[in-house]
């Protein structure tokens, strides 16, 4: 596990925009309340932001939509939904305000522990990076899981189609670098 306390000097939002470009379709990006976990999986970095929920996440967020390389989809937790204002203040005020930043992206809710577990199978594999907010309101937690901006699901199955000989009309192959002239 990798904490911010091995990277004093730099800031979250320096270490995350030197990230963004290194991270692609698999990797994960958190943005967790302060009581969220650091996890003990060598392949997630938890970096404690000193900073607010919403403007992290808003950071975050922007930085994404501007990069050509990723897109996200979103996970927020089912039971953010269920939470009361006598259990936690606040937590009315965060979700409009969360509603507002996350207009327009592909956003699932999930049970916490299902979001959690798919976190943990691609942390074995793939990097994550957890940036913690000040926030203390349960289940606040935004996951994005981040997918190749370039690319789409319609694109990726036609080609796992052709792979699999169930195409049922024609795909062009055009001739490409890897071919060499006269071979």
């Amino acid at each position: 596990m990798n904490t911010n306390s091995d990277r004093e000097s730099e800031t979250w939002g320096s270490r995350f925009e030197r990230l963004l470009p290194l991270f692609g379709h698999r990797n994960w990006i958190v943005i967790a309340d302060a009581a969220y976990p650091a996890q003990s999986s060598p392949g997630i970095e938890t970096i404690f932001t000193h900073g607010d929920h919403a403007q992290v996440l808003e950071k975050v967020l922007d930085a994404i939509g501007a990069s050509r390389h990723v897109r996200a989809t979103v996970y927020l937790d089912a039971e953010l939904k269920l939470v009361t204002e006598e259990d936690a203040p606040g937590v009315t005020a965060l979700r409009k305000k969360m509603t507002v930043l996350l207009a327009g992206q592909n956003t699932r809710e999930v049970p916490h522990e299902e979001i959690i577990a798919r976190l943990d199978q691609a942390g074995s594999l793939f990097r994550i990076l957890i940036l913690k907010s000040t926030l203390a309101i349960p289940y606040t937690s935004v996951f994005l899981e981040l997918d190749c901006g370039y690319w789409n699901e319609q694109a990726e199955k036609r080609i796992r189609n052709v792979l699999a000989g169930k195409t049922t009309g024609t795909l062009e192959v055009h001739a490409g670098p890897m071919e060499k002239n006269g071979e």
